[in-house]
């Protein structure tokens, strides 16, 4: 059965060549989406190491390069201040906000060797764990009794810790983030090892973090940002208020108050603009595959109406036409598509992408991919494969 519905699309190989290619394109187009919206599908579901409900964060934007020296008493005020307010439970300090597009990249090394891990890196004050609800694996949080050690206190993600630490504990570890070689080796001890922290949302991908400690009384540098965890259910209303209650400690300082949820918002709808770009051109390309599709399987039966009314006549029902039609259709889809994979199977078995393309995502959008082009070859199909299967014999061997 296969080789003879083979036989009649190799017969007509250079009239099918440009629906294979136009089939190979769109196969290509809509894969690129279904291999997004799986990866995206995929890091959705991760856990992003924090809780951004009824926390809302505090951009505290200074007038001089001076401000941006930490002032213990100044940063004790505004603990104080906030955490006077009956809407606000928790205040922590951080250098940067969850859901904003900051990034602080620098290399982590042990210290007896000169191998490199590349880490994203944030500073917290010992409060902004909690208020986060950041989950911790092992060890403890940094707290007060890190004061004054040697050692700077640093907090690594579990994927950085069984990178460097592969089956043993990352407790009590030592670090670098100088070159070994350097004359001044700045060391850090690891207090703990967290879940993750994907600061910059649900649609970042997994990568090696760390979280130094920021001491409120030595710090050298201030934070930029406080995050606060108001009550549930506290409205927009206590903006004005809480804005009121900053320019008490430092009125020359402006400050841009957002909501953690209003920032994981923006942050989605930015990460899925080229989601939403690509579906629109996939759609655009279906929809001209489609008519495509529909005009040359028009064409086609259209001139092989001798061939199936000859076939007719020696004994074919209407259902054997209409099934060779759509058969052949879906065959030359099969053939178009195996070409394709031919090429993009290259891309998680060179790791070229990294995880971005693992083997369930890539097999999902396959899936997917396929799926939907084998429904428009079908749907393409049906109406000149009913028009074909309908032509009496007579009729169709009389037709010039």
């Amino acid at each position: 059965m296969f080789f003879h519905i083979l036989k009649p699309i190799w017969k007509r190989k250079f009239k099918n060549l440009l629906l294979s290619l136009e089939i190979l394109l769109a196969f290509c187009v809509v894969f690129g989406l279904a291999l997004m919206s799986a990866r995206y599908f995929q890091l959705y579901h991760l856990p992003t190491g924090f809780e951004y409900q009824d926390v809302w964060s505090i951009r505290m934007l200074s007038t001089g390069p001076l401000d941006a020296k930490n002032d213990s008493i100044v940063t004790e005020n505004f603990q104080r201040s906030l955490a006077a307010l009956p809407e606000v439970e928790q205040v922590g300090f951080i250098n940067y906000s969850p859901y904003s597009n900051s990034t602080w990249r620098s290399d982590l090394y042990l210290p007896d060797s000169q191998f490199r891990y590349s880490v994203n890196m944030a500073e917290m004050a010992d409060e902004t764990p909690a208020l986060l609800k950041m989950k911790l694996l092992d060890g403890r949080w940094f707290s007060a009794e890190d004061e004054g050690r040697p050692e700077r206190a640093i907090m690594i993600n579990k994927k950085l810790a069984d990178s460097m630490f592969p089956g043993k504990s990352a407790v009590g570890q030592l670090v670098t983030d100088t070159e070994p070689d350097s004359k001044k080796v700045k060391l850090l001890r690891i207090t703990g090892v967290v879940e993750d922290f994907r600061n910059k949302g649900e649609f970042m991908a997994p990568t090696n973090f760390s979280i130094m400690r920021f001491s409120k009384t030595t710090g050298a540098k201030r934070m930029e940002v406080v995050l606060i965890k108001v009550k549930p259910g506290t409205s927009r209303a206590f903006e004005e208020k809480l804005n009121q209650q900053l320019k008490l400690i430092r009125s020359d300082w402006g400050y841009r108050i957002s909501p953690l949820v209003d920032m994981r918002k923006s942050k989605m709808t930015e990460d899925t603009i080229p989601l939403m770009i690509l579906a629109v051109i996939a759609v655009f390309l279906l929809i001209m595959v489609g008519f495509g599709l529909f005009g040359v399987l028009w064409q086609n039966t259209t001139q092989r109406i001798p061939e199936i009314g000859l076939r007719r006549a020696v004994g074919a029902s209407s259902g054997h036409i209409y099934q060779q039609i759509v058969s052949e259709q879906l065959l030359l889809s099969s053939i178009a598509m195996l070409a394709g994979m031919v090429i993009l199977i290259q891309l998680p078995l060179t790791g070229v992408l990294g995880d971005a393309i693992n083997w369930t995502v890539f097999i999902t959008a396959t899936v997917i991919s396929m799926a939907v082009i084998y429904v428009i070859s079908t749907l393409c199909s049906l109406y000149p494969a009913w028009r074909a299967s309908r032509l009496s014999p007579t009729e169709a061997l009389h037709y010039e």
